[in-house]
């Protein structure tokens, strides 16, 4: 843990009792704080209580005595309306800040030259962020990662010389990290996603920008139009940006071409992503290029980053092989919670029986409609399941399952009887998971535990 001293003594608010939450609350007290806990959730407020934290009403509580308010992501800042305690918190001029950033404080006061590697994106950052963790332990160096990923970052251990930390940050965790400064800063892509949170494409935009915007190296993906806007405005304010991009040759930077990372500068190969099944697809080439170009900025030479490549594991929940059925595969995507997200494994593989659905988000699979052609059929789920066959109807069969145990069972069934040399069963579902499961972790957790129960199943190693 690290110990938050930059508010010893003072009293502050923390909102959101989630695990971040709690983690946040016990940092707090460690550095000689006090925190005063608050949640709409009445269960979360009574293990508050019997953890030792003061849970005095904060509608009640005097707010100019407070220090901060420290907001979990989960609580909204700006949309669809500010939780209360923010409007209280602004009404007095208290500060709202996040876990990242007290994480952030905490380094510039302990070991500002501790190696901070911060990863966003709409798509990707976790493969990424994995991947950047991998390179740098496989090299043998110190390295803490968290964040977004999973474990909070004030759980992480404490800065010191030569510790590197890998972040996957959300949207909604720079949001509430106005000074977040990493040495490398990879803004990977943008897509429309959690407007619900931010209103419109110009604010989620505006908010990922600020994580390479501080950055003293930011790493760009210039495949989409707002990406490439903000590599060239942070460039031209002095930051120095390093281009990638899995769809064209970058001038200064790196890129994918035909399975292999390309360094522009010297036009040689610096990464070779050919027979690493974690790293398949050309979405990789992207989370790949973004990787090799961290690790380089942070002194890896050539031969280890091939080494670290070629033995990645891959991201449990995305793109994961868990066996193989004769010629069928079963593939786990439960982390494409998005259209964008599920064009990248629509992509990889060319006979498919698909398993969409859950709370859909806007635009639905509409955007996916040139990928079709690779859907034999489609089995759709959860809430999303009429809008979807709406989509689907005339273009691809498909049928209603409802669940995703009735989805497999049916894919499985047909994946067996198609004469194709190599089909894929894959739940790649477009959509948040709310409507069924707590979190995309958990539905693909059940339907990995499913995939294992079916008959003659060789399980990939490791699954």
């Amino acid at each position: 843990m690290i110990p938050v001293e930059s508010f010893r003594g003072l009293r502050v608010a923390v909102v959101g009792l989630g695990g971040s939450g709690m983690v946040t609350a016990e940092a707090l007290r460690a550095g000689g704080a006090v925190p005063i806990l608050a949640d709409d959730n009445a269960e979360a407020m009574a293990r508050a209580a019997a953890a030792g934290f003061a849970t005095d009403p904060l509608r009640d509580v005097d707010w100019r005595s407070l220090a901060a308010l420290v907001l979990a992501p989960g609580v909204p800042l700006t949309h669809p309306r500010p939780h209360w305690s923010v409007d209280l918190a602004l009404s007095h001029g208290v500060p709202i800040l996040g876990d990242v950033e007290l994480f952030c404080r905490e380094r510039r006061a302990r070991c500002p030259d501790a190696p901070l590697v911060a990863i966003t994106g709409t798509n990707g950052k976790s493969t990424t962020t994995a991947l950047i963790a991998h390179l740098l332990a496989h090299a043998g160096r110190d390295v803490q990662m968290g964040g977004n990923i999973g474990r909070a970052v004030l759980s992480l251990e404490p800065p010191q010389p030569g510790r590197h930390y890998v972040i996957e940050c959300s949207s909604f965790q720079i949001d509430t990290t106005p000074s977040i400064d990493p040495t490398v800063g990879i803004l990977l892509n943008l897509s429309e996603d959690h407007l619900d949170r931010h209103g419109t494409m110009a604010n989620y935009a505006a908010i990922k920008e600020r994580l390479v915007a501080g950055a003293a190296t930011a790493i760009v993906g210039v495949d989409d139009p707002l990406s490439a806007a903000i590599a060239d405005r942070i460039e031209q304010r002095g930051t120095r940006v390093v281009r990638i991009s899995n769809r064209n040759p970058v001038a200064h930077g790196f890129y994918y071409e035909a399975g292999h990372i390309i360094e522009a500068a010297s036009a040689t190969v610096a990464g070779d992503l050919g027979g690493i099944a974690a790293l398949r697809g050309a979405h990789n080439g992207q989370n790949a290029a973004a990787a090799v170009a961290a690790v380089r900025a942070l002194g890896l030479d050539h031969r280890t980053i091939m080494a670290g490549l070629r033995t990645f594991p891959g991201l449990a929940h995305r793109m994961e092989l868990i066996g193989r059925r004769g010629r069928v595969l079963f593939v786990n995507d439960s982390k494409a919670t998005n259209a964008d997200s599920t064009a990248q494994a629509l992509a990889s593989f060319e006979r498919i029986y698909w398993i969409a659905g859950g709370k859909p988000k806007t635009g639905g699979i509409t955007s996916l409609e040139s990928f079709f052609p690779r859907v034999a059929k489609a089995y759709l789920i959860g809430v999303a399941t009429e809008e979807f066959a709406g989509t689907l109807d005339g273009k691809v069969a498909y049928e209603k399952s409802g669940t995703v145990a009735a989805a497999l069972a049916a894919a499985a069934r047909d994946a067996a009887e198609d004469g194709a040399p190599e089909s894929v069963v894959l739940l790649s579902p477009a959509c948040a998971s709310y409507d069924q499961f707590k979190n995309f972790e958990v539905r693909g957790d059940h339907f990995r535990t499913l995939v294992r129960q079916i008959d003659g199943l060789v399980p990939r190693e490791g699954a």
